[in-house]
């Protein structure tokens, strides 16, 4: 009799754990990928087909990454050339949707880079240190001595704002996500430059320098006050800027690289970004 009953709670005990286990299965984080060309990997082939070619996002970008080494159901949608107030209105009318409309209470994680387009920064800044560079042949400090501080100034009164309440319209409408800005890698050394591949005066390249660590600096500021996670690439990018050989740099020059959109990440790069995310996430 104590066999029968011993037997029967047996096959019980197992009926439960076969009935329980699809139950007890996680679920694929929910994940959305947010912001600009440097979350979307603009000018690393292939591109991605599920989106406007004007977006110049390919599938090999950090969340593509972050989701094949996680397991993660990615939505992606990333573009680039994307600036905060693509977040909520269509970049492409009629071509692309707000990239906000992707999120809700589901969503489980979000990661972005966003920024560098707002007042035209970094695309501002470059092309003009770069033109004024080709004038001097690269001497002197020719671009800090014509923008002074009117780059910095655009950073603080139109970029950080815009960042800040981008960012408690996020949390707003994924407020169960876990939230995390990366920063921009280096494009530059701290000094001297790469004037064949950067055409920047050698007196510039501290200044451009200082311009994106303050971008950075503003970034990370509007992320500690709504509670998202900064992705500091500062010190893990350092010596892989664009002026370093294929193989080290993370980002490619102006002129004689690799991407077809210069001044971006390359495949390397944006491995190294997902790298450097998923262990800042512990994910």
């Amino acid at each position: 009799m104590k066999r029968r009953i011993a037997l029967a709670a047996a096959l019980a005990a197992t009926s439960l754990l076969v009935t329980a286990a699809p139950s007890q299965a996680a679920d694929p984080v929910n994940y959305v990928a947010l912001g600009d060309s440097y979350s979307a990997g603009s000018g690393v082939l292939p591109l991605d087909p599920s989106i406007t070619p004007l977006c110049a996002r390919t599938t090999r970008n950090y969340p593509n990454v972050i989701a094949a080494a996680t397991g993660a159901q990615l939505t992606d949608m990333t573009c680039g050339g994307a600036q905060t107030k693509d977040f909520t209105a269509a970049q492409y009318p009629f071509v692309t949707q707000p990239q906000f409309n992707a999120l809700s209470a589901e969503t489980d994680l979000v990661t972005l880079t966003i920024g560098g387009n707002d007042a035209s920064i970094f695309i501002s800044a470059i092309a003009a240190c770069g033109s004024a560079g080709v004038v001097t042949l690269g001497f002197g400090s020719p671009c800090k001595t014509i923008y002074g501080n009117y780059f910095d100034n655009q950073i603080d009164q139109t970029v950080y704002p815009a960042v800040l309440q981008a960012l408690r319209d996020l949390r707003a409408k994924a407020p169960n996500a876990r939230v995390a800005i990366l920063g921009y890698p280096w494009i530059l050394p701290a000094t001297d430059g790469c004037f064949l591949l950067m055409p920047i005066a050698k007196g510039d390249v501290p200044y451009l320098r200082n311009l994106q660590a303050h971008l950075n600096q503003v970034i990370a500021t509007a992320a500690g006050q709504t509670g998202v996670t900064f992705v500091d690439l500062a010190a893990a990018s350092e010596g892989h800027d664009a002026c370093k050989p294929i193989g080290t740099r993370w980002v490619e020059p102006a002129l004689w690289g690799t991407n077809f959109v210069p001044v971006h990440p390359n495949a390397l790069g944006e491995a190294k970004m997902a790298q450097h995310a998923m262990t800042k996430l512990g994910l």
